[in-house]
């Protein structure tokens, strides 16, 4: 993930932006008038809906985004201008329409039900000056994006002339144009990197039932020839993601819980867009948008997620490499922030583990026990050989830390210089800090930064000195 972390890509988002608008209210009555619900609204919201929720993943994944579309000249239009740069996207290339209604759509919602949505847009295609105007705008600067995403919500903003010239500009200066289609009819989108259509719009666009392999390898081969793809895609919803470059690769989905797939389209083009942008291939991307589709399907509506929420989720699924699990003083602080606000519950121990042996991992398994993540604080070279003398340690920290990290009771390693974790405990401020039983009646650093303390009983007869006196004796 580090190299994700580091990445930040230079995406163009081009399609139908709207504004998704919320009142949220009770319902104790029926109207007089009608047979209707009476909805008492105490609360307004308003987020960046379509197009704009492809935009609102990519800037939680860390890359700069720049959006090229249609509005009206209206007060939603601006609004929705307002919205944008509020984010720090370039909203330049939005060309205003007159005459056009800038898409919002507005739902009343009572008591987590919603009772009612009404619609205020233009659905027509947009006039040919309007084309012209975007192609205009990005015919200069198109070779500067790593990636354009086309968004298409079928509210007329990618017509087929605007979608066939932003793909020819952007394959003549080698950009990727990825697209997350609309409609029956890709013809259109010919010539783009790949499309990310779901199992039931292949379907349609190819008229072929996908029951099983050989129909969905007919399916992604048909898309491939007919829309001159790189790489052909389908994603398949619990089963997730195929793909055929030179042959049918699946990528089975990573989903622990589903509470709602609501925009979860927008954050697999937005996942899939940065990860291309990012350097990695093609089985690399996929199980990336993977992981990204799983955290977004654990929240409630349309969501978005960070490389470390995807960091978090793939090391949750014990699929991630030690590395993931080695964190700074600066990364270990930022994780906890995230956890504590999700009510998880945080220990901390610490030591030198410089053997690592049996009681070591049983120590480490019950101070797991006591809360939802373990941190262990790991002594640096330096500490251990203070603390235990010069011939100390066996093993030098890195390879210490990369053991640990393997470890499925622990959660993260945080290596220090000091000779004890103060500093380390003061800023995380565990919920729960494990020392072990030898520590009966002794003073324990950092207690005052935790919320209480649990001393752990060694397992008899097994320690790091134990073990090197063993190999002394043996090879005397």
């Amino acid at each position: 993930m580090n190299i994700l972390k580091e990445a930040k890509p230079n995406i163009l988002v081009v399609g139908d932006l709207m504004i998704d608008h919320y009142l949220w209210g009770s319902c104790e009555r029926i109207s007089p008038e009608a047979p209707v619900q009476v909805v008492d609204i105490n609360k307004e919201t308003t987020v960046l809906g379509g197009a704009g929720n492809v935009i609102n993943n990519l800037k939680a994944l860390g890359a700069d985004v720049s959006v090229a579309g249609v509005i009206g000249d209206d007060a939603n239009g601006e609004e929705l201008r307002e919205m944008l740069r509020e984010i720090d996207v370039d909203e330049s290339r939005l060309i205003v329409q007159h005459g056009r209604k800038t898409s919002k759509k507005s739902r009343v919602i009572a008591v987590s039900q919603q009772v009612l949505r009404y619609d205020k847009e233009s659905k027509e295609d947009i006039e040919a000056a309007s084309v012209e105007k975007i192609v205009n705008k990005l015919r200069e600067e198109i070779a500067s994006y790593d990636a354009v995403i086309l968004s298409d919500y079928g509210k007329g903003v990618l017509t087929e002339e605007l979608c066939q010239n932003v793909i020819k500009l952007a394959r003549k200066n080698g950009v990727r144009v990825l697209v997350d289609p609309k409609g029956s009819d890709f013809s259109k989108y010919r010539g783009a990197t790949l499309l990310t259509p779901n199992k039931k719009e292949a379907q349609l666009a190819t008229g072929i039932e996908i029951v099983d392999e050989e129909s969905l390898k007919e399916a992604l081969l048909k898309l491939k020839s007919e829309c001159e793809l790189d790489i052909s895609l389908i994603t398949l919803s619990e089963d997730g993601i195929a793909i055929y470059d030179e042959k049918l690769k699946r990528f089975p989905t990573v989903a622990k819980e589903v509470f709602d797939v609501t925009g979860a389209g927008d954050t697999v083009i937005a996942s899939i867009a940065y990860a291309l942008s990012a350097g990695k291939d093609i089985d690399e991307t996929a199980k990336f948008a993977n992981l990204a589709a799983g955290v977004v399907v654990g929240k409630i509506g349309s969501a978005t997620v960070t490389i470390d929420e995807i960091e978090e989720y793939e090391a949750s699924l014990h699929k991630s490499t030690s590395d993931a699990h080695i964190k700074t003083f600066d990364e270990i602080k930022a994780i906890v922030e995230r956890y504590k606000k999700q009510g998880k519950k945080v220990v901390f121990t610490n030591g030198c583990f410089d053997i690592l042996h049996v009681g070591h991992v049983k120590y480490l398994q019950i101070a797991k026990s006591f809360g939802d993540v373990l941190i262990v604080g790991l002594n640096s070279d330096a500490s251990v050989s203070r603390l235990k003398g010069p011939t100390r340690p066996v093993n030098i920290a890195e390879d210490r830390a990369y053991l640990l990290a393997a470890l499925e009771a622990v959660d993260f390693v945080v290596p220090f210089e000091d000779d004890t974790p103060y500093e380390l405990i003061k800023m995380i401020e565990p919920d729960v800090l494990v020392k072990g039983g030898d520590y009966e009646g002794k003073e324990v650093v950092g207690t005052e930064f935790a919320g209480e303390l649990k001393l752990v009983d060694f397992v008899d007869g097994k320690s790091t000195t134990k073990t090197i006196e063993k190999i002394q004796g043996a090879t005397c």
